[in-house]
Order: C-alpha cells, then structure tokens, then sequence
C-alpha cells in the first residue's frame, strides 16, 4: 500500500496553510492550532501525553516562516514565535486538517 504523502504546501492565506496530497485530495490547516498541537517533547510530556502548554501561551497572531519536509513521512513547521522543533507526520496532519 502506498503512504499518502503532501504533494503541494500552499499559504491560503495569514492563519491557513493548504495542503494537496498524493491521493489528490486538499486539506487546510489552521497555523495557530498547529502550533497549538505541535507534537514535541518541549510541548507534550512524553510520558504522560498530556500538553505542557496552555492554548492561551500560544498567541492568535502565529504564523509559519518556513516549512520543511522531514524525509518522506513528515514536515516541520518555523514559527514566527521562534518554535521550530515539531514534526507532523503526514498522518497526523490529516487527521488535524479540515477537507478544503
């Protein structure tokens, strides 16, 4: 079986970032609950999974300075609030995207 992968990565527009996958089908991503679901250790205790920060650290003005594949299963996504260490696999940006 294949591994759907980002074909495309696009900025919609300040706070939405499209994504085209291999199966042909768009997604949009909302950059400040991404960064807000960021899934590194400095925002996730790994052990327990619960979040070591709160939604409200993370301010609505947000935004991606640059976004760079990880591989063939992931990218990384540079923050404008200096965050940069997460990587989101492809499965779960599908799973936070909304159908565009």
């Amino acid at each position: 079986m294949d591994t759907i992968r980002v074909q495309e990565i696009s900025q919609i527009d300040q706070r939405t970032l499209g994504i085209t996958w291999t199966d042909g089908k768009k997604s949009a991503l909302d950059v400040v609950m991404l960064r807000r679901k960021c899934p590194c250790a400095a925002c996730i205790d790994e052990w327990s999974h619960e979040p070591r920060i709160k939604p409200e650290d993370i301010k609505d003005t947000v935004r991606p300075v640059k976004v760079e594949s990880v591989g063939l299963y992931a990218l990384t996504i540079h923050f404008n609030d200096g965050h940069r260490t997460g990587i989101y696999t492809f499965k779960y940006l599908r799973e936070l995207a909304t159908p565009s």
